[in-house]
């Protein structure tokens, strides 16, 4: 099939575009430095959708999902038809500060963040069970994202990248359903505030992709377990932080009253090791509702230098995971074939049921810390 941009051109513009083995066991537990209380937004909460009444008793997954069935949310879809196509990933930047609230972000099935280069992190979402009339700001692929792209066969629109990942890109198996700003494409601009963000409608996303003649029916996402019953043996957890750097950390706030984990996102640079550390809530600019995800799992993978300030984040094999659910935390194992989703499997080799709703995953360094103080958990990224 012919490309919307050649190879060629796409990498006399990449510099511009691009400016705009895991641990047998966890790390040992240190006490969590004092932090300071951020304040919460006055907004209520929004649920994210609900299980249908009728939810089975034994769950869904990790096969024989229903035809209306999200197999990577659990939940029945409002439009079934959306399941007979491919999921979408689409990347989305979370630096500079001032682009965020981010599009579309409150509407995707799953969202990965990981650790990008001088101290950032990217996200990649994928959105299969609804769609979202703008998704962005889209930034530049990473090689993290050839994973993403093909464990959940997906569609990806991204905004270029470094050469080396681009040649692995264009060199994989999905090199038809890569999508990047070009005349006749999806992808446009939109200029709130002189931002000037590259975005896309994610059904326009996926109707492009049928129209370039590219296969874009249901694909076998089978590996993900849910049920409403959480899983016994959890510690009770009711805030989470992820350190990456001084300049980007997070932190989830469990909201009992709607069985979600908020998101609290850095708004200055913090030097002291968590000592000043200062958020605010994280929402979507789209929907204007706050950051809510059902799960949140951090996963330990490792990070392989390719080159100066470039990682290789290995996302394939198994390796240690923290799942949250319910205000709960379990150690599990992540599992990823080169070909498959990312599942969860509980001590004793049984799946680990993911609570019916969207994820997120919090992509860590192997030899990442894990610090522990009562209900309130620190990761703290590390690459060695």
């Amino acid at each position: 099939m012919k490309r919307t941009i050649s190879l060629i051109a796409l990498l006399a513009v990449l510099v511009s575009a691009c400016t705009s083995a895991a641990p047998t066991a966890l790390p040992t537990d240190t006490p969590v430095p004092a932090t300071p209380t951020a304040s919460v937004p006055s907004e209520t909460p929004t649920p994210s959708p609900s299980p249908t009444p009728a939810y089975p008793p034994e769950g869904y997954g990790p096969s024989n999902y229903p035809s209306d069935i999200d197999p990577l949310t659990g939940l029945a879809v409002a439009n079934p038809a959306l399941l007979a196509r491919r999921p979408l990933a689409i990347k989305v930047s979370n630096l500079p500060r001032s682009i965020r609230p981010q599009f579309g972000l409150s509407l995707s099935d799953l969202v990965f963040e990981y650790y990008t280069e001088e101290g950032s992190t990217r996200f990649i979402a994928l959105f299969y069970g609804q769609d979202a009339s703008r998704v962005g700001p889209i930034r530049s692929a990473r090689f993290f994202d050839v994973d993403v792209v093909r464990g959940y066969k997906a569609v990806f629109a991204f905004g270029y990248a470094y050469i080396d990942e681009l040649q692995r890109l264009y060199s994989s198996e999905f090199a038809d359903r890569l999508v990047v700003e070009g005349p006749g494409t999806p992808l446009t601009r939109f200029d709130p505030n002189g931002a000037d963000s590259l975005v896309v409608n994610t059904a326009d996303l996926s109707a492009y992709i049928t129209q370039q003649g590219v296969e874009n029916g249901r694909q076998n996402l089978d590996g993900m377990s849910f049920n409403l019953t959480a899983p016994s043996g959890g510690q009770p957890v009711t805030q989470v932080f992820v350190r990456y750097s001084s300049a980007i950390y997070n932190r989830w706030d469990y909201d009992a009253a709607s069985g979600t984990y908020l998101r609290f996102s850095d708004t200055a640079n913090d030097p002291n090791n968590g000592q000043t550390e200062q958020y605010a809530q994280l929402t979507d600019a789209l929907t204007q509702a706050p950051l809510a995800f059902d799960n949140l799992v951090v996963l330990y993978v490792p990070h392989e230098l390719y080159a100066p300030g470039i990682y290789d984040i290995l996302l394939s094999g198994s390796g240690q995971a923290v799942a949250f659910r319910d205000g709960q935390a379990y150690q599990v194992t992540w599992q990823r074939t080169e070909t498959g989703v990312v599942t969860l499997s509980n001590p004793d080799g049984s799946p680990f049921a993911f609570k019916p709703g969207t994820t997120w995953f919090e992509v860590v360094g192997s030899g990442s810390r894990l610090a522990k103080n009562d209900q309130s958990w620190r990761f703290t990224h590390s690459m060695p």
